[in-house]
């Protein structure tokens, strides 16, 4: 009987504990500004929420950054809000202003939010469309916002600084915070094992606000709840990695991977990545940390920053990576550099 040759995924494989000698690559918003094929069609279709929405062309999005540098991961083109969408809660993008929700302000106001998971269906034909299109060496990554962060959005309406609102609210009504967090991660729940089930092949879990949070705050507003999507995704899917990704969680870094049950956690550009070597359980996969204006840079100082990167992350697992997202006006040579700074420098 003839078998089907097995293709090798360098970046699944790191999720799954098996260090490269090349770490395997992708960017945080690899698809988006900095490419001008993306500024294209992103103004043909008028609006942000319209290109997630049409499932071709955030199809078209997602492999745009593979057909142009081939990375060995594919990062769903998507947007965290997608989940207080289908939640119930209305959501629009102001030009030159970003997201905007209709804030929770009252005790009622989640409770008459009528859910609508349907809005995630979208998204899912946009993972099938990507999946019969992708270069079966690379690996199709998935992801949610974490419940925290998501939470900070629906309870202030948009971004802030400090995340105030949300702070503010977790303190004086904790029961209350802790009902909006309850949702989110059954919503995020369903909206991964979605994903899951229409073709990607490990997900992130984005926190992109979890450095605003006190140390108790932080255990139970971070890491209780990315704890408890875990379990219940590895319930329905338990040889599916989940990245966790706490930008800012700095000293509480370790205390989230041991806390959350993640396959693999994403490190922030703030952490020294040989104090992350030693603090973190022996044998993690860990991905980042490019400083992305180290990138923006280019040349020696950003040779520099991946030679100690790589050589601080030489022992274990590692896919290497920027600590947060790329940049609008990161040069698109210097990303090309990277990649081939990294894939020609091979260590034992």
């Amino acid at each position: 009987m003839s078998g089907l040759q097995v293709v090798p995924k360098p970046l699944l494989a790191v999720l799954k504990g098996e260090r490269q000698s090349v770490p395997p690559m992708w960017l945080m918003r690899q698809a988006g500004r900095y490419l001008p094929e993306y500024r294209a069609l992103r103004a043909d279709k008028g609006g942000f929420l319209e290109l997630v929405y049409d499932s071709s062309a955030a199809a078209e999005v997602t492999i745009q950054p593979l057909r142009r540098f081939g990375f060995d991961g594919a990062i769903l083109f998507s947007d965290i809000l997608i989940v207080p969408y289908a939640m119930g809660q209305d959501l629009w993008f102001e030009a030159g202003e970003g997201p905007r929700l209709a804030p929770i302000l009252a005790e009622t106001d989640l409770e008459a939010l009528k859910p609508d998971f349907g809005r995630f269906e979208a998204v899912y034909e946009t993972v099938r469309q990507v999946k019969a299109a992708l270069d079966p060496a690379v690996t199709f990554l998935g992801f949610a916002g974490s419940p925290w962060t998501i939470a900070t959005y629906m309870v202030a309406g948009q971004g802030s600084k400090d995340q105030g609102a949300a702070r503010r609210l977790a303190y004086a009504d904790p029961a209350r915070f802790g009902a909006i967090i309850d949702a989110i991660v059954e919503a995020t729940v369903v909206y991964l094992d979605g994903q899951i089930r229409a073709g990607v092949e490990a997900v992130q879990l984005f926190d992109s606000w979890a450095g605003s949070l006190a140390p108790l705050q932080f255990e139970r507003w971070v890491i209780g709840p990315n704890a408890r999507i875990v379990e219940k995704v590895k319930a329905l899917h338990p040889d599916v990695p989940v990245i966790g990704f706490p930008k800012g969680a700095g000293a509480k870094l370790a205390d989230y991977a041991r806390g959350t049950g993640v396959d693999a956690v994403g490190v922030d550009e703030t952490v020294d990545p040989h104090w992350a070597d030693r603090a973190l359980p022996e044998g993690l996969p860990v991905q980042g940390n490019l400083d992305p204006l180290a990138l923006i840079a280019g040349g020696k100082a950003m040779e520099q920053a991946v030679d100690i990167i790589r050589a601080a992350f030489a022992n274990r697992p590692h896919i290497m990576n920027l600590g947060h997202g790329i940049l609008p006006d990161t040069p698109i040579d210097h990303v090309a550099a990277l990649i081939s700074y990294v894939r020609e420098r091979e260590t034992a």
